[in-house]
């Protein structure tokens, strides 16, 4: 029995190993060319960024001094979206829905938040929305948060919630 067991157990890991392998192979003949694609869409997201979020977020996503204190309208001043903010805490889906509809949908009433972001769904596209989360993301770089990537955290949470399909 024993001997079945172990016969069995070195199938199941042969089997894993080898979808691995597959995987890890197949990932590297696509690679150059979903790197280009990927630098793409992340210079597209510099742009669009450029031309409609670095005015209230800073040029490089550094956000507005004293973002985490209200002012006296009860607004927060903008984040920074660099990866030294909380922007990486919110799944793709999230972040979509920030851009598209405004930071209206972050507000709740127990928490005494009031965004002033304002919707851009009407002025971008579904791509540009998502070439611009890209770039952000791209800034992130190797930034952790208490010993965790917050690059590898984000993309946990956003595999519940990811960018909707166009």
């Amino acid at each position: 029995m024993r001997d079945t067991l172990n016969r069995r157990t070195i199938g199941v890991r042969a089997a894993a190993y080898a979808v691995v392998f597959a995987t890890l192979l197949l990932s590297g003949c696509a690679s150059s060319g979903e790197e280009a694609s990927t630098s793409q869409v992340i210079e597209e997201g510099r742009e669009v960024y450029a031309a409609t979020c670095a005015a209230c977020h800073g040029a490089g996503g550094e956000g507005q001094p004293e973002w985490h204190v209200k002012k006296p309208d009860g607004t927060l001043p903008a984040p920074p979206l660099n990866g030294d903010g909380h922007t990486w805490h919110h799944a793709d889906g999230v972040l979509y829905r920030v851009v598209s509809q405004g930071g209206q949908i972050l507000e709740d009433p127990g928490l005494d938040f009031t965004s002033a972001m304002p919707a851009f769904g009407e002025q971008l596209s579904h791509s540009e929305i998502v070439a611009v989360l890209t770039y952000l993301k791209s800034l992130w770089g190797d930034k952790t948060s208490r010993g965790l990537s917050i690059r590898e955290s984000q993309t946990l949470v956003s595999e519940r919630d990811p960018f909707p399909e166009e």
